[in-house]
């Protein structure tokens, strides 16, 4: 698995009424992680959001770490 620092991600942003629904997806593994924000926050706050929490499920997953 590459180093996340040097790693690009496919964002995917989705409205849904008051809220967002924002995928990060790691091209190299197929990975996903999704998170629903408010629509007022900017596109950018919103993929840090969800590239954090795919950057976890990643580290997570190279510990072995499933769940």
């Amino acid at each position: 698995m590459p180093d996340d620092a040097d790693t690009d991600f496919l964002i995917e942003f989705v409205r849904v009424g008051n809220s967002v629904k924002v995928s990060a997806i790691d091209p190299a593994t197929g990975i996903e992680a999704s998170i629903i924000g408010p629509a007022n926050l900017s596109q950018r706050e919103l993929g840090r959001n969800a590239i954090a929490k795919l950057r976890y499920v990643l580290a997570r997953k190279k510990q072995g770490l499933h769940s």
